[in-house]
């Protein structure tokens, strides 16, 4: 590696000098095919993006956004988007690129995209013309390398978006029931580029452009690939076995407010088993001299060893974790067969000239004209919504933001954000005057950091707001209460509304955000997660207890109250979390009925790849903490019959579910909670006739006109995520 991580120079996105092919005009849309090749004068490709989603030319598509942003860099980018997989046809249709391929699953894992949560195969596809299922195959980043080298066997792959990013090393594959190598050695890929890959996908096109060997491209941040040395002046950190046994420490509290415990101690905690000091220094066994954290490499376990052994795979998700933030994440390395597989520390973050410059790219934010009237769900759902910032430094185990887009938020500039509320006002067919969204991974991060860099860079803590908001972390909302107040004054714009995921335990430390919120953009009612009410399963999912609803419901009922509105909450749980016991989702479903809320849909947990909770799922550990092969076991939820039951509890109000539960509360012994008393949960009889049954709705119902709540798509609307997320937390 002839740069360290640390030395590398960081160049701005927009300080690159350009490829020759800067002087093409740019494209109304990038080329799909030869013809539009021609109309632009090119003779080839310099790169090619191949993606599972329709293409889409909006921001809120990975291949539009890195596509927009190469043709500024000065390369001639074209799009194959959905290939017939069944043959290289489809791939030869532009021609050899003189770069490289860059191939992704899409906005969504592939397999999370065709499959629910309980392994049977969904009707539709969000990204695909018409919404309709099986235009692109199952593992189809796989699929596309494999006849991109049929077709071109010495072009370089790049592969990369959320497929890649979060199977990036051996990983849980919850589709086999087994643990897969990286789909960088499955895919027989060039490199892996992880996270938006904004940086690394700039940097590594231009070093290409400069005759630069692929093979030889070891130095970039955010990239994955494979070699067989340790490169020279590299100290190696052994974490291939569980911890060993040492001194051993008072277990945390997972309930105690995150300022009632030192930060010292709280480091202190975190890194002496990695071989820390309170410092976060890193020490030598012989001799505890201390290393260079730029010339440092953790070995993982290897491939075989995590798939052989869950609980080792579960210290290896922990390892994994704990080196996530740029400021002092380490190299990591894992053998897979013989060979390592590198994985550099992950980008710097974008600044915020530098979200303002992607985000100005002249996106004609309609599909390609060759849909012609086909209608794509997914660009329905986000045309007229604006995405402000990017990351989450939530922490939710389950959700796969922090993984791939990291835990510093990367902000837009008021400016920018309101140039594009101008674009869509002007230039978006059907535009009546109503921005259906103005946020992100979640609505209410934008702008807030950690009050000092220097904490931020050393910090190694999993979530800012958990076990309780940070003190170091600046909750003040008034960016954003100001951005709110001037886009929906802006000339034309009717309405702006929040759909984006709230973080209500966030929001309630600035009540004035909170007024500005309700009294001006909800639209009816407003969507959060609690996710449960029970601490067992909560403390597993990095969330706040339901006293941080209540509060935020008391508020939000409170200045809904006062702005004279019939506003309502609609809150999102998780079933079958692990954690979570049949005792745990009887109590929610107790807690459901004695506050009238009533659940059209059901969200079940879905093991997603890399995810902490999919480790907790295999392993029956929490790598929260320290994992060894006596550590405290977390309930899994596995089988068929226990997930239905969980879900049936959140379903306590449908007639179809009240046999299981009948059967279930008898075996709990909690038979006295079957009868048509207010407090049982359940009654002692079926219906007559359920012909009449009808979905029912939540507390204060606004009537049989009330617009359906919950969305076909949820999960899917990626407004924020351009290379794509599975189901994502909504704080």
């Amino acid at each position: 590696m002839s740069t360290t991580m640390r030395s590398q120079a960081i160049t701005s996105l927009y300080n690159y000098p350009k490829f020759w092919a800067e002087c093409y005009e740019p494209a109304p849309f990038l080329p799909m095919s030869r013809s539009e090749m021609d109309v632009l004068g090119w003779d080839a490709c310099d790169i090619i993006l191949i993606t599972g989603d329709a293409y889409v030319d909006h921001p809120s598509f990975g291949m539009a956004i890195i596509g927009r942003l190469l043709e500024d860099q000065g390369f001639r980018v074209g799009i194959i988007a959905q290939p017939d997989w069944h043959s290289r046809d489809d791939f030869e249709v532009l021609g050899q690129p003189t770069l490289f391929f860059g191939i992704t699953a899409g906005n969504m894992d592939s397999m999370i995209n065709r499959y629910t949560a309980d392994r049977k195969p969904r009707s539709d596809d969000a990204y695909t013309p018409g919404g309709q299922s099986g235009s692109r195959p199952d593992r189809c980043t796989l699929a596309y390398s494999q006849r991109v080298r049929e077709a071109y066997a010495d072009v370089p792959i790049v592969i990369g978006g959320i497929e890649a990013s979060l199977r990036r090393i051996a990983h849980y594959d919850y589709w086999q029931d087994s643990v897969r190598r990286s789909i960088l050695v499955d895919a027989q890929a060039d490199i892996l580029l992880y996270g938006n890959a904004e940086r690394a996908i700039v940097e590594l096109a231009h070093r290409l452009a400069d005759g630069k060997l692929i093979k030889d491209i070891t130095d970039i941040r955010g990239t994955a690939f494979l070699r067989t040395d340790t490169p020279e002046g590299y100290s190696e950190i052994d974490s291939t076995r569980i911890d060993r046994p040492g001194r051993i420490e008072a277990r945390v509290n997972p309930y105690i407010n995150a300022q009632e415990i030192t930060d010292c101690e709280k480091e202190r905690r975190n890194n002496a088993w990695l071989g820390l000091d309170e410092n976060g220094n890193l020490l030598e066994e012989p001799g505890h001299a201390k290393l260079d954290r730029s010339k440092t490499v953790i070995r993982l376990p290897s491939f075989e060893k995590v798939r052989n052994d869950a609980i080792l795979d579960a210290h290896a998700s922990r390892v994994l974790h704990l080196e996530t933030n740029p400021g002092n994440a380490r190299a990591l390395v894992q053998c897979h067969n013989g060979k390592d597989l590198w994985l550099n520390p992950p980008p710097i973050p974008l600044s915020m000239e530098e979200m303002d410059y992607i985000f100005d790219r002249p996106f004609a934010r309609v599909p390609h004209p060759s849909y012609k009237a086909a209608r794509i769900p997914a660009y329905e759902m986000i045309r007229f919504s604006v995405n402000i910032m990017r990351g989450c430094f939530g922490g939710c185990t389950f959700c796969s933001i922090t993984e791939h887009e990291g835990r510093i938020i990367q902000n837009r500039s008021e400016d920018s954000i309101v140039r594009e509320v101008e674009d869509i006002r002007d230039k978006v067919p059907g535009f009546t005057g109503v921005i259906s969204d103005l946020g992100g991974p979640t609505a209410n991060m934008y702008r807030i950091a950690c009050k000092s860099k220097e904490i931020e860079s050393a910090c190694r803590r999993p979530s800012c707001v958990y076990p309780g908001i940070c003190k170091n972390l600046n909750t003040d909302h008034s960016s954003l209460t100001q951005l709110y107040r001037k886009t929906r004054k802006l000339p034309g714009i009717k309405k702006v509304l929040i759909a984006s995921g709230l973080r209500y335990d966030l929001a309630v430390e600035d009540t004035e955000y909170v007024k500005e919120l309700v009294t001006h953009h909800v639209g009816g009612y407003l969507k959060i997660a609690p996710e449960h009410t029970e601490q067992g399963p909560l403390s597993k999912m990095m969330k706040p207890g339901i006293g941080s609803f209540d509060r935020f419901k008391e508020l939000f009922e409170k200045y809904s109250k006062e702005a004279n509105k019939k506003q309502y909450l609609i809150p999102y749980f998780i079933a079958a979390h692990p954690g979570t016991t049949d005792e745990d989702m009887l109590n929610l479903a107790l807690w459901l009925k004695k506050n009238a809320f009533r659940a059209d849909q059901v969200q079940a947990f879905y093991p997603s790849p890399m995810a902490t909770a999919t480790a907790m799922y295999r392993s029956g550990k929490n790598p929260l903490s320290r994992v060894t092969y006596k550590s405290d076991t977390v309930e899994a939820v596995k089988s068929p019959e226990q997930r239905t039951l969980h879900k049936a509890f959140l379903r306590y109000h449908d007639p179809k579910n009240w046999p299981l539960l009948r059967s279930a509360l008898k075996e709990m012994g909690r038979a006295d909670l079957i009868g048509e008393r207010d407090h049982q949960l359940i009654p002692k009889q079926q219906p007559n006739s359920e012909k009449g049954y009808k979905s029912p709705r939540r507390k204060n119902s606004a009537g049989p006109h009330q617009k359906r709540t919950g969305s076909k798509y949820k999960g899917k609307k990626i407004l924020t995520q351009h290379t794509g997320l599975p189901p994502r937390s909504t704080g």
